[in-house]
């Protein structure tokens, strides 16, 4: 490989595993003055608008059937409604850190869907260990939250959990179904999707935008996770795409959940008691155990980005 683009590769990774392991904590920090459902919301309001921009003229941006649109629609609320609405309000409760590790059991669910849903994809006894082991490594975490931090940290840990899962359905139904569309732009038809309900719900449950407290650490870790955090990563992570080995460009769902204990520590000030750091160890132990047995498949681009946990 030549050097230049070599090099390329190489930043590109990084960035994309700098930035996926900061935006948990730039989503802890912007709930100190937004509230989550709206926060959520206007992030892929905001992202929906910067990959339109930047596709124009470049690719086709609309899906060419009805049967495209709907599932669009229905993985969109999975993926960012739902998923996104409650690790956004799971984070009022549960450290970044920690919600970073438990987000990573997509991987879980994602290997028992496909098991049901894909012929080609079914279990195996090492991805059966690997996730009997990441499945313990969840219930010592949310054992914990529920010991130290109470009933919500206990419920907050458990929605991010239950997020993971609807995003889990979500990548699957993408994978059975190859939509026909540039990948940058079936990210952005479902984050509309799903930011349409987020709004919706924020309107009624949390009140007009424009009475929220927009301070300046606000407005930028908005920014960030619109343009940066989305948008930005997205694209990064679809040039890598027909330029990394699938076995490698994974190890990112190894890399982020221990970078965002790390941002948390050093710029949030978290701490993490010594029950839930083994939790986390086995978390990614078992997910490590299930990508290192995984063998090569034909994967859409599509869904092999939305199987990456991210935040």
């Amino acid at each position: 490989m030549p050097r230049q683009p070599r090099i390329a590769i190489i930043a590109a990774f990084t960035t994309l595993c700098v930035v996926w392991s900061s935006t948990w904590l730039a989503i802890k920090v912007g709930l100190n003055d937004l509230p989550p459902i709206s926060f959520a919301a206007l992030r892929f309001l905001i992202a929906f608008a910067v990959l339109v921009a930047v596709s124009l003229g470049r690719v086709p941006l609309l899906p060419k059937s009805r049967a495209d649109w709907t599932l669009l629609g229905f993985t969109g609320v999975l993926m960012f409604a739902v998923n996104y609405g409650l690790l956004f309000w799971g984070e009022l409760h549960v450290s970044s850190g920690l919600a970073a590790v438990l987000q990573a059991v997509i991987v879980i669910f994602g290997m028992a869907f496909a098991h049901v849903m894909l012929p080609s994809e079914p279990l195996r006894w090492q991805r059966v260990a690997g996730a009997a082991l990441s499945v313990g490594g969840v219930a010592l975490i949310c054992g914990r939250l529920l010991d130290q931090g109470g009933i919500m940290a206990f419920w907050g840990g458990l929605g991010i959990v239950v997020g993971g899962a609807g995003a889990a359905f979500s990548n699957v139904l993408l994978k059975r179904r190859a939509l026909q569309l540039a990948p940058a732009m079936i990210a952005a038809w479902q984050m509309i999707f799903g930011a349409v309900p987020l709004m919706l719900v924020g309107l009624v449950a949390e009140g007009s935008p424009l009475q929220f407290r927009w301070t300046g650490m606000a407005i930028f870790c908005l920014l960030y996770l619109a343009v940066i955090g989305s948008s930005l990563t997205f694209l990064l992570l679809y040039w890598l795409l027909p330029r990394m080995e699938i076995n490698h460009l994974q190890t990112i769902s190894l890399i982020t959940p221990p970078g965002a204990v790390a941002f948390g520590w050093f710029f949030g000030g978290e701490t993490f008691s010594l029950w839930s750091l083994m939790g986390g160890a086995l978390v990614l132990a078992g997910v490590w155990m299930i990508f290192r047995k995984a063998e090569p498949a034909r994967r859409s681009q599509a869904a092999l980005a939305q199987a990456l946990p991210r935040a």
